[in-house]
């Protein structure tokens, strides 16, 4: 007698194997969530210590990705180089000559600032460099905006400290584990940043959109304090980050307020410093004479 066409969903024991697996995973997926809650709620230190050991383990996986998606970029921007070669030397040829005497300009002021520094006897408490890493992954899109730096606490890394590149501050360190960690993006939508006005002097309020971009407020309201092509550095206001770190060029303005773009980009960067959290000195009052 031949087998039925249509058997029951009972009548297979393989079926019934991988519904039962279905069942152990998916109940041990909510046990799994439901205890990663308990520990946050009522332990947040070992929360974070497991969120740090999960850092670690997707570094190696984040470095992968990251060499893959810069090959596919470098490969475009050769064959782009290769048909524009001629009319990118001479722009570039007339680029350094306007460097040159820019540098010679910097160099003249920058003895100039020296000198008067030291008829006036100032001195800068600026924090020193702990150690320059690799970026091995940053997020493209998205609300939330982080970049993965292959240092941890094993190296003194630690939460709040700020990561820069040559071009300027890329964000600070948002949490680490033993041998990476997570930084905070510029451009993330829990980023603010006090910063200062290079052209005017202003003090103004830096804030990530989570697009890309920033937002730059005046704490005094009224007026167009802003101009397009204006650089935003930091201020120093508040510590965590020290003072002038080029951030942001504004883009467009809109009455006081106005879109700047970081300079820093972390996806292109291949390593950060990391700085210790900024503290602006403490200056003694003079003490009273007694009466």
């Amino acid at each position: 007698m031949a087998a039925p066409r249509h058997r029951r969903r009972g009548f297979s024991r393989r079926v019934q194997y991988g519904l039962f697996a279905g069942y152990v995973i998916a109940t041990a997926g909510l046990v799994l969530a439901f205890a990663l809650l308990l520990i946050a709620r009522f332990d947040p230190r070992a929360f974070g210590t497991l969120r740090g050991v999960i850092v670690d383990a997707s570094a190696p996986f984040t470095g992968v990705g990251r060499a893959g998606v810069r090959g596919f970029h470098s490969a475009g921007d050769e064959i782009a180089a290769y048909f524009n070669a001629a009319s990118q030397n001479a722009s570039l040829r007339r680029e350094l000559a306007a460097e040159r005497r820019a540098v010679i300009a910097a160099k003249v002021i920058a003895a100039e600032n020296a000198r008067l520094k030291k008829l006036a006897l100032l001195t800068e408490h600026l924090p020193r460099p702990i150690l320059s890493a690799r970026l091995i992954g940053s997020t493209p899109s998205g609300q939330r905006r982080f970049a993965t730096l292959a240092v941890g606490t094993a190296e003194g890394v630690r939460p709040g400290m700020t990561v820069r590149s040559p071009e300027g501050l890329i964000g600070r360190v948002f949490e680490s584990g033993i041998f990476a960690s997570r930084v905070l993006l510029l451009t993330d939508g829990e980023t603010a940043v006090p910063v200062r006005i290079v052209r005017s002097g202003i003090a103004a309020l830096a804030t990530g959109q989570g697009d890309g971009t920033m937002e730059i407020r005046g704490l005094m309201a009224g007026g167009q304090p802003f101009r397009r092509g204006d650089l935003a550095v930091t201020s120093g206001t508040g510590g965590v980050y020290s003072p002038n770190i080029p951030v942001a060029v504004i883009t467009a303005v809109r009455s006081d307020r106005a879109t700047a773009r970081p300079l820093a980009d972390p996806a292109r960067a291949d390593f950060a410093t990391v700085y210790p959290i900024f503290q602006a000195p403490v200056q003694e009052l003079p003490a009273q004479p007694k009466p």
